[in-house]
């Protein structure tokens, strides 16, 4: 539990920051700021701002001066604000640029953070990557010119020499490849032994196509299930190992890829090897769509469990990689999202503070660089809801500075109000839905 209490907290603490910064930044007076919800258990009050810690830490609100929080005050058993003359440093009385800048620091910050963390995990630990150098599949669109060779490499070949190099993991096989002079290079393998002749890349972006063109093998073993997912429902668990779809059988994870991803929304047979097991489970595939009019895939809810090596990296390569990494997380979650509205993924895939508390707790098993990756992932995804456009969250509130630019006039608090109530028994109901999943998910009944 302490895991989970340790990530709302800092993350609550982190989004609500932003709101804070922001406000003070543009001169609006800040009256409360609050980590946790409902009754306070403690604080204290500096420069005219009261800093609380309450009760229900599954929330945080930043309370500025002039800002109608009337389902606030309800929650904490007030009665509402009395009715006052405006002022210069109230909420409401600022620019609707400087409005919307502190209702989306937030999730700005969220996003930093995100970036920040996921730029420092590389920079100490190292990159996690593949600890074999074993082709599990070679993209031939990909390949520069001159390199067409390696189109010929088997799945599950290894290379044991590139150039001068003998690689002994993937991240020094990707290296050769991105920072080898241009020039003729020999690829050799063995296990299903070969040697191949290519020219090596004048250009950085030719020499990145050459590293991505070929992908490092995984076994079709399961690491983790997506709660509400096909492979829930079929009964598959961690440890388990694919070894067909539909009748066909699966060596790789790229097997088990294509084989699923070609029968979206399909009721297959998966084979399973379990121990010294072998079983055959059924799982009615999820249609997922990439983009909005992308070709449907199938999923079916499973993540791999390759064996990993630490790579070290520079700092300059670590900034480089966690932006790119908090750029590719946020738009899986925005998918994700997008498939639960269009009821592509089922609303049983959604977790509340169970499903929170026990991958945290994996993460945290795992090690400090786990937890911390995990916290990173955790923020884009409170920062992607959070902008959702319904009242009572950010996105809600930015939904009516929308409508106040496009009429030019502010909507009532009256209106405000009612629209904030209908959002909050949205997100209540949410709340609701996910928390039986996860009682269904981790009670025995």
């Amino acid at each position: 539990m302490l895991t989970v209490i340790v990530l709302l907290g800092v993350l609550i603490f982190v989004h609500e920051l932003g709101h804070f910064g922001a406000a003070k930044a543009v001169g609006i007076a800040v009256e409360r700021f609050s980590i946790g919800l409902g009754p306070r258990l403690w604080g204290f009050t500096r420069r005219g701002t009261e800093y609380v810690v309450a009760a229900v830490p599954l929330g945080g609100y930043v309370k500025m001066q002039g800002m109608h929080e009337d389902v606030m005050e309800s929650l904490e058993g007030g009665e509402g604000e009395t009715p006052r003359e405006p002022r210069p440093d109230d909420f409401d009385a600022q620019s609707l640029l400087a409005r919307a800048f502190v209702i989306s620091a937030g999730v700005i910050m969220n996003m930093l953070f995100a970036a920040v963390v996921f730029m420092l995990v590389p920079a100490v630990w190292g990159i996690p990557d593949l600890a074999t150098t074993r082709v599990m599949a070679v993209e031939e669109s990909l390949l520069p010119p001159g390199t067409e060779e390696l189109a010929g490499i088997e799945p599950g070949a290894r290379i044991v020499r590139v150039g001068g190099v003998e690689p002994e993991n993937w991240g020094e096989l990707t290296r050769f490849f991105v920072e080898s002079p241009a020039g003729p290079a020999t690829v050799v393998t063995d296990e299903l032994a070969g040697e191949y002749h290519v020219e090596m890349p004048a250009t950085a972006g030719d020499r990145r196509a050459l590293a991505a063109a070929l992908e490092g093998w995984m076994e079709p073993v399961v690491a983790a299930v997506r709660p509400g997912s096909p492979a829930e429902d079929a009964s598959l668990e961690a440890g388990d190992r694919i070894t067909s779809v539909a009748g066909v059988p699966v060596r790789s994870w790229r097997d088990l890829t294509t084989e699923v991803g070609a029968r979206p929304g399909e009721r297959v047979e998966i084979g399973v090897a379990r121990g010294d097991d072998q079983l055959i489970r059924a799982a009615e595939l999820d249609a997922v769509r990439i983009g909005l009019a992308g070709e449907a895939r199938g999923s079916l809810g499973v993540f791999p469990a390759p064996e990993m090596v630490a790579v070290p990296v520079s700092l300059a390569d670590a900034a480089v990689l966690g932006v790119a990494q908090t750029t590719a997380v946020t738009g899986q979650i925005v998918g994700f999202v997008g498939s639960l509205v269009t009821l592509q993924t089922s609303p049983r895939s959604l977790g509340s503070i169970g499903t929170i508390t026990v991958m945290s707790t994996d993460a945290a098993r795992q090690g400090l660089a786990a937890y911390l990756r995990f916290m990173a992932l955790f923020s884009i995804n409170l920062a992607v809801l959070n902008m959702l456009p319904i009242p009572v969250l950010d996105g809600g509130h930015m939904v009516f500075l929308g409508i106040e630019a496009v009429r030019g006039r502010k909507l009532t608090v009256k209106q405000r109000l009612r629209w904030t109530q209908v959002g909050l028994a949205v997100v209540v109901g949410i709340m609701v839905l996910a928390l039986g999943n996860d009682l269904v998910r981790f009670l025995p009944f």
